[in-house]
């Protein structure tokens, strides 16, 4: 069978051999057994439902293996033999473009090259799944080769639903993803409904079919490196820059720092991960000795390299090892997956790779008591570093929130609303007053024909298009004008492309549609092919998550979700491909809603109104919820879109004299 004839077939009508189990893949680690005898029964019976009855009593022992030995029913039998990668658009079977954008979307998620664990279809985060088993992904391909423009695919959790009569102009896809009610949205309820095979995670650009690879973070970290170096006042070079984690996203942290030119020294626990990054050049070098790691960063000091160091092992002995050698940390952070803490998201320290992997399977409760014994140890080194003046930031990880579930010494002795804890987030410092309130977020494109000099005809026109841009800009985002301008000049010289050939920049609305409607162009010429525009949830109005994308929000309304559920009703009656919208992200399940879209550009009159129409939306969006808060940056952001488009009004805030309180 032909690659498009393995696609439009779905599930298979006869069985296929079963899969050895490829030790060299990196692997999700054994779920934690959470399931009652009865549950067990119904997961069964529910993964069962996919296959022809004939097929139960040969498929049911081995799935009733994978529950006992993976926490999960992944039916690695139904993998599909060929290569998984984006491959050009063109050679997707189908009767809609969109469609096949899609298609390439998904299969770019698990590219073993972009996905952490491309076998259990996982993307990123430790969790982050596009679909919950194989069979999934065949039938999801399978209805997407035969879609329409008619027709809208509804997603529930991984499950394709369905084909469902809609309309050209309504997307053609629909994600949810783990959106249970909320007195079921706690951690253990998750790896339950996950077990069960009815709900699944996916973070934020997995199961929306977004992620572009580490890439996407690169360029965020990138940012927040930099602007956390102006924040204290240094020059990043010869700087150092303290942090944790390789796999998934966490794996953009040392190549950020190279580009933003300080020393990183970034910890990981897994070898296969921590090879991958240095074979992809995201690491410079390794190490698994402290005393030598020391060495290294003294003489990085001293001639002022940009290096990035890996070492392989737990950061909480780097952090206990630097303060004994009186070793000055610049900025730190920690980018540990602790949204997913007892379940491979989070290694405590003492305990190797490998009995930390078999005690959170068969003694869950020991090896999370291991872990907040080790968030307690992590943040008591921080704080000695604190006290030294070293500039600490929450990376969005949850690990603040988490630490102090776990008694360590996070808060702060004099909280406040939205300062509850001693180190801010992030957002809260950096990214929510530079970039988020003036609308600036994670835009990104990619180019459904596979060729790099498309990617690189893409990356002349948007910088191009941010030159002129920022001739007229006022002075409150010149820095951010330029700063993008600084990264998509060198974006090619930087290798960061994963996967498809894709891109990302930091743009505010104006800079999105300007970008947007060039590239339509440049499609309609014949200069470049097809562009599926994109952005991360983790965005100026995609995401509602009180301890990162709204945490620099102080009016009480950091807790609600308005923002993230009317952007993705609003992106999908404004032109978007595909929308989504999850429960869980980057924060934890229970802790986030976000929502994402996904746009094909064809050249066509119709994708230009689509684009302006839907863009302007979707920051305006956040905006003018971040201009509600009082935030100053985003009033004077939605008083100028105000004036650039008069059918736009919104309600702006009055302030109150302190002094009459």
């Amino acid at each position: 069978m032909t690659f498009q004839e393995k696609i439009q077939q779905g599930i298979p009508k006869v069985l296929p051999a079963i899969k050895p189990y490829e030790a060299q893949i990196n692997h999700a680690p054994k779920r934690k057994e959470i399931l009652s005898e009865e549950e067990k029964k119904l997961a069964l019976k529910n993964a069962l439902r996919y296959f022809d009855p004939r097929f139960h009593a040969e498929l049911l022992p081995e799935f009733r293996q994978e529950l006992e030995d993976f926490g999960r029913i992944y039916m690695y039998r139904f993998r599909p033999d060929y290569e998984m990668k984006a491959r050009p658009i063109s050679e997707y079977p189908g009767k809609s473009e969109q469609a096949k954008a899609i298609m390439f979307m998904i299969q770019n998620n698990l590219d073993y090259a972009v996905a952490q664990h491309p076998h259990e279809l996982i993307t990123y985060g430790g969790n982050g799944a596009v679909f919950q088993n194989w069979a999934q992904y065949l039938l999801t391909m399978k209805y997407l080769s035969e879609m329409t423009d008619e027709q809208t695919l509804t997603m529930y959790s991984g499950h394709p639903m369905g084909l469902f009569p809609s309309h050209r102009d309504a997307p053609r896809v629909v994600v949810t993803n783990g959106m249970v009610i909320p007195n079921y949205s706690k951690p253990d309820d998750w790896e339950k409904f996950n077990a069960l095979g009815v709900s699944q995670y996916g973070q934020m650009t997995a199961g929306s079919y977004m992620y572009i690879g580490p890439q996407g973070i690169v360029h965020g970290t990138t940012i927040t490196v930099l602007n956390a170096f102006r924040k204290i006042k240094k020059h990043s070079k010869g700087g150092i820059f303290l942090t944790s984690g390789l796999g998934g996203m966490s794996g953009a942290q040392p190549k950020a720092g190279n580009i933003a030119g300080c020393i990183t020294i970034c910890a990981e626990v897994n070898p296969k991960i921590t090879k991958i990054r240095h074979d992809q050049k995201w690491i410079d070098e390794i190490y698994d000795n402290l005393d030598k790691l020391i060495s290294r960063v003294r003489k990085a000091q001293e001639i002022q390299e940009t290096v990035s160091l890996a070492y392989l092992g737990n950061v909480v002995e780097v952090w206990e090892k630097f303060d004994e050698e009186n070793l000055k940390v610049d900025i730190g952070s920690d980018q540990t997956s602790l949204h997913n803490p007892f379940a491979g998201g989070y290694y405590p320290v003492g305990i190797s790779f490998e009995e930390s992997n078999k005690m959170m399977a068969e003694n869950p409760k020991l090896f999370k008591e291991k872990v907040y014994e080790s968030l307690r140890r992590h943040a008591k080194a921080i704080n000695k570093h604190s006290e030294n003046g070293t500039y600490f930031f929450d990376y969005g990880n949850a690990f603040l929130l988490e630490a102090s579930r776990a008694g360590a010494d996070v808060m702060s002795e004099n909280p406040s609303l939205g300062r509850e804890f001693k180190f801010p987030s992030y957002v809260q410092d950096i990214m929510g007053p530079m970039c988020f309130d003036f609308g600036f977020g994670p835009f990104r494109w990619v180019c459904t024909s596979g060729k790099p000099e498309d990617l690189a005809k893409t990356d002349e026109i948007a910088s191009e298009v941010l030159e002129e841009l920022m001739k007229n800009s006022p002075p409150e985002i010149q820095q951010q004008m330029q700063d993008n301008i600084t990264w998509i000049k060198g974006a090619q010289e930087n290798n960061l492309v994963v996967g498809s050939q894709a891109r990302i920049l930091y743009a505010d609305a104006e800079g999105r549609m300007k970008i947007a409607e060039a590239f339509n162009n440049a499609i309609k010429n014949g200069e470049i092919g097809a562009v599926v525009l994109g952005r991360d949830h983790h965005d100026v109005s995609g995401t509602d998550s009180p301890y990162r994308e709204t945490s620099n929000i102080y009016d009480g309304s950091r807790f609600t979700a308005d923002m993230a559920i009317h952007n993705v009703i609003g992106d999908s009656f404004r032109g978007a491909t595909w929308v989504s919208i999850h429960n869980g992200g980057g924060v934890g399940w229970g802790e986030v809603i976000n929502g994402g879209f996904g746009m094909l550009l064809d050249g066509t009159p119709e994708a230009e109104k689509r684009l302006k129409s839907m863009l302007f939306w979707d920051v305006n969006n956040g905006i003018s919820r971040r201009s509600w808060a009082r935030n100053k940056g985003a009033i004077f952001a939605i008083k100028r879109a105000m004036e650039t488009e008069p059918n736009l009004k919104v309600t702006l805030p009055n302030f109150v004299d302190e002094n009459l309180f």
